[in-house]
């Protein structure tokens, strides 16, 4: 058996697959000539293991587990990689019914250290807060185990912060 080409499968798409994910994030982010830089990359290791594939064809079981566990492994990859270096701030939004519960949540939320924003709403059933919080991506745990399950939470991804409060990284 020859461990070269399923080596050469795996590797390429260890590669070339998170790379793919880094390219929409970036684009997503507006960041064009990154992406497309990314792109030239991605598809140059994409045919390296194409071509591969091609000329000697899939003919042994190994070589499916290469592709198929690079595969994975590359969004594995690509998904730690965006959390790590793309997606550093992200934007929280509770709605919540207005009670003295939600009073004593913003405050809890403030005291830790979270710039809160509170607005108004109506909802269904009354009167309704719209706490936003905007912190960093690895401070969501830490946020949710402030909130629990207090309303409606929704996180979204932010293109780009400046000024503001933000909490300050605890020692």
């Amino acid at each position: 058996m020859d461990i070269v080409g399923p080596l050469l499968i795996f590797c390429s798409r260890l590669l070339d697959v998170p790379l793919g994910t880094f390219r929409i994030l970036l684009l997503v982010r507006g960041k064009k000539v990154q992406a497309s830089i990314t792109a030239f990359f991605e598809s140059a290791i994409y045919l390296i293991a194409l071509g591969y594939i091609l000329k000697s064809g899939i003919s042994e079981p190994e070589q499916i587990i290469a592709y198929a566990g690079g595969y994975a492994a590359g969004n594995f990859l690509g998904v730690t990689l965006e959390e790590k270096f793309l997606s550093s701030f992200v934007l929280i939004e509770i709605i919540i019914a207005d009670t003295e519960e939600a009073s004593q949540l913003v405050q809890r939320l403030r005291n830790e250290g979270f710039g809160t924003t509170v607005l108004y709403g109506s909802g269904r059933e009354g009167r309704r807060l719209i706490l936003k919080v905007l912190c960093r991506r690895d401070e969501i745990q830490h946020l949710y185990s402030i909130t629990g399950n207090s309303g409606v939470v929704f996180v979204s991804d932010v293109k780009g912060v400046w000024g503001g409060h933000f909490r300050q990284k605890r020692k």
